[in-house]
């Protein structure tokens, strides 16, 4: 798309908004301080490198697809990853897994991994000026095959994924030190049951009496920032999930820490976005993970949905902006993947972006006033206004592809790298 074409439109744009009271420059300022966590297994369908020609399996977790080009190796994942930053405008940051360390073709179990097995990634997120996050990886493991893990009755498997876990907060506060920005280490399993389990209270008494032991080590929080993913069934767990969303509401607000929000993890007419506002009066901080779940959390690419606007506009209305740190979790192999990178990260952005363009002051005084009719119109109007070519400027300003521009970098990127990976 020509330049000036893109700066016409901007102009005509930015008088529109202005007649409305909304400065779209300062708007464009506030996008600077939005920060998405790239999930790194969208690259791989969360195979990770613990041994070669790893597999994941376990856990409720199912990617499907066999697109070209499925990152094979750590060096594959980061070029994959590279492309995706410089098709990207604004600030990102990269989420790992436990199980995508550099094991030097060892097998390093999970209650045996340190910092050195992930030094390489954080020379590498240094490299390029961007934080790193972590989740602990409690599936895909014979330790998790009867589906429980730290609420596990085996006094042995419990411990074992204790130390797993308190080892990989060790590491993202590491990853944190050393780059200066506060990893968040986001803790989820898969613990539950396929059929009505009788013992809810117990199992539920042990994944407290597992989180207690995990959170005693204290970290700084300039290093680390915990959190707890909840969810309402996985496959293999559909009658009950231990750390279900009332579990951990209840375990952050009493111990004040995260709690990550999946808006695929919830039943489908629940609006996730309508938790934010509740959570934030009582934690200091939530974490999201932003999917698109169709009838089930099946980690679809995001898009620029009605639920995910809500979840944006909601953060931005509460002006909780430093207060919501913004992930992604999905993973799709049925197309090519690094183009479902962008479009979510992309999606995620426009979401963010036309929340800001909201005539909030306005519209709170129509909400005031009791003018419903006045309120709900200019909420529909908004739709029709040209927060496209505001976009647009946006990504000319960053330097990256404007428009369809990127669909065909990603395409010549298939032709000359992911296809002739066999």
């Amino acid at each position: 798309m020509k330049k000036d074409i893109i700066e016409k439109s901007y102009q005509l744009a930015k008088k529109q908004y202005s007649e409305l009271g909304i400065d779209t420059a300062k708007v464009l300022k506030e996008m600077e301080k939005i920060v998405i966590s790239l999930h790194c297994w969208q690259t791989d369908d969360v195979g990770g490198f613990e041994k070669p020609g790893a597999e994941l399996g376990g856990g409720g977790i199912q990617a499907t697809g066999n697109f070209p080009g499925k990152a094979r190796t750590i060096q594959e994942m980061r070029a994959d990853l590279d492309k995706v930053f410089s098709l990207l405008p604004g600030k990102q940051r990269l989420s790992l897994h436990a199980i995508y360390g550099e094991f030097g073709g060892q097998l390093v179990d999970r209650d045996q991994i340190e910092v050195k097995h992930f030094q390489g990634w954080i020379n590498w997120a240094k490299k390029r000026k961007i934080g790193l996050d972590f989740n602990c990886t409690n599936f895909s493991h014979p330790l998790a095959d009867d589906g429980y893990t730290l609420a596990s009755k085996n006094p042995r498997i419990r411990k074992f994924w204790v130390e797993h876990v308190k080892r990989c907060r060790k590491i993202a506060a590491e990853m944190g030190r050393q780059l200066g920005t506060p990893s968040c280490h986001n803790l989820w399993i898969p613990d539950g049951s396929k059929d009505t389990p009788v013992d809810r209270y117990t199992l539920r008494k042990i994944l407290k009496k597992s989180l207690d032991e995990i959170f005693a080590v204290k970290y700084p929080k300039k290093y680390l920032k915990d959190s707890v993913e909840s969810k309402l069934f996985g496959i293999g767990s559909e009658s009950m999930v231990v750390g279900s969303h009332d579990f951990y509401v209840g375990y952050t607000v009493k111990n004040n820490i995260m709690l990550t929000l999946d808006n695929g993890h919830f039943h489908p007419t629940e609006q996730v976005g309508d938790k934010i506002s509740s959570m934030l009066l009582y934690i200091d901080e939530l974490m999201l993970h932003l999917t698109r779940g169709v009838r089930w959390d099946s980690d679809h690419v995001l898009t620029f949905n009605d639920e995910l606007l809500l979840i944006t506009q909601e953060i931005i209305r509460a002006k909780a902006l430093n207060r919501v740190n913004i992930g992604l979790d999905y993973f799709d192999a049925s197309l090519n993947r690094v183009g479902a990178y962008v479009i979510g990260t992309r999606a995620a952005q426009m979401a963010f972006l036309f929340a800001l363009l909201e005539p909030w002051d306005t519209l709170v005084k129509y909400e005031e006033q009791g003018k419903a009719f006045e309120r709900l119109s200019l909420l529909e109007l908004m739709k029709t206004k040209p927060y496209g070519a505001v976009w647009d400027y946006y990504c000319m300003k960053n330097n990256v592809p404007v428009g369809e521009d990127y669909i065909n970098e990603i395409v010549q990127y298939e032709k000359d790298v992911l296809i002739k990976r066999k």
